[in-house]
């Protein structure tokens, strides 16, 4: 697992959870709620009928099985089996069409370079060791003048607080655990990377959720919660 680029700890948490995925009231149910906001976002920005896509950390598919349905072509890659195994069976239910593969973005990018017209990896970046390392395989996977859609946590007292505190430990919305605050990523450090692995930022955008009205929206405040869109020069 050291030449992975990814957390032993961080897969068994992920795991032991896997069979509770698409349980809309279980600890996925953030994931569950922002999804139509996320989906469409990156379908407004990539028109992703008819594309290739490649969900990159897409643990039991939610995401994935998003945008197969407005007409994706879409390859889901994990490092957890029992996520992806989740993943399948989801398929069985839903009916979409999505290919499966536990593989890291790195070995990926070696088998398959250049191949997709739109790479994701969202809420993925704050739970790898180095995150670097995946946005340039992200970069080469994609291919050139395609769309690369991050999405993380930023670093500050803000996120600490609504991030971690709020979330994990006042509203419970999710595991306590969930979230190590010394790997979230500054949007600075995000479009450094991203820089440095060729890719060219288009958007920024913040995701916020109000406690009070229970509902997620994107604007304008990347102080937790962002979103980055790329292309590749």
């Amino acid at each position: 697992m050291s030449a992975i680029n990814a957390d032993p700890a961080e897969l068994q948490k992920f795991s032991e959870l896997a069979h509770r995925w698409w349980d809309p009231a279980s600890e996925f149910k953030p994931l569950h709620e922002i999804n139509p906001l996320r989906l469409g976002w990156i379908n407004g920005k990539a028109d992703l009928a008819g594309k290739t896509v490649l969900d990159v950390g897409c643990g039991g598919g939610i995401l994935a099985e998003g945008m197969a349905s407005v007409g994706a072509r879409v390859t889901g890659i994990d490092l957890s089996e029992k996520a992806l195994s989740v993943a399948r069976l989801h398929l069985f239910e839903s009916g979409h069409s999505v290919d499966y593969r536990l593989v890291s973005a790195e070995a990926f990018a070696e088998e398959m370079p250049g191949h997709f017209d739109v790479v994701t990896c969202m809420e993925m970046l704050e739970h790898v060791p180095d995150p670097a390392s995946t946005i340039a395989a992200c970069a080469r996977l994609v291919k050139p003048g395609g769309h690369v859609f991050f999405s993380t946590i930023n670093r500050n007292l803000k996120a600490y607080v609504l991030a971690i505190i709020g979330a994990e430990y006042v509203l419970n919305m999710l595991p306590r655990g969930t979230h190590e605050y010394a790997k979230f990523l500054k949007p600075s450090e995000l479009g450094r990377y991203c820089r440095n692995a060729g890719l060219d930022t288009h958007e920024l955008i913040g995701m916020s959720y109000n406690p009070l009205t229970k509902v997620y929206s994107l604007g304008r405040d990347t102080d937790v919660n962002y979103l980055l869109h790329t292309r590749r020069g």
